[in-house]
């Protein structure tokens, strides 16, 4: 099974963004798939970004991910 983990775009220079995943975790993210701009959320697989997804939507899965990790 794969997983794709949202993260919002903190920077962003040529084909990569640093992705910040909310729990202090960032990471440098290949953005070559997607037009993307500083402040978008982002759905990362494998090191790319492979879709834009909005914040809410974002917050909500990252708090999903963070029950299920606790449990």
């Amino acid at each position: 099974m794969c997983l794709a983990v949202p993260g919002k775009i903190i920077e962003h220079s040529g084909n990569i963004a640093k992705v910040d995943f909310g729990d202090g975790t960032v990471r440098n993210v290949n953005t070559m798939l997607v037009d993307v701009k500083v402040g978008d959320y982002v759905l990362v697989h494998a090191g790319f970004a492979i879709e834009k997804v909005s914040r809410e939507g974002a917050e909500e899965t990252l708090k999903l991910l963070k029950q299920m990790l606790e449990e």
